[in-house]
């Protein structure tokens, strides 16, 4: 597997709330709290928004840690 865009952004999605906006929202919670700027926070909820949920899934895995 590659290594995310921000790895030093991680994002426990395990035992939490599995829906698309809870995950939406902990990952932009975690980029913001990263100071990733607001201009690649946009581009991965394009990114992340454009598909299906298991594009999803991965999309946040290409950009964050995903535990």
């Amino acid at each position: 597997m590659k290594t995310p865009k921000f790895p030093q952004v991680s994002v426990q999605l395990t035992g939490s709330d599995g829906n698309a906006f809870a995950i939406l929202g902990r990952v932009q919670a975690a980029l913001r709290r990263a100071k990733v700027s607001e201009q690649d926070r946009a581009a991965f909820m394009k990114e992340a928004t454009g598909g299906d949920y298991h594009d999803l899934l991965a999309t946040c895995m290409k950009w964050v840690d995903v535990n």
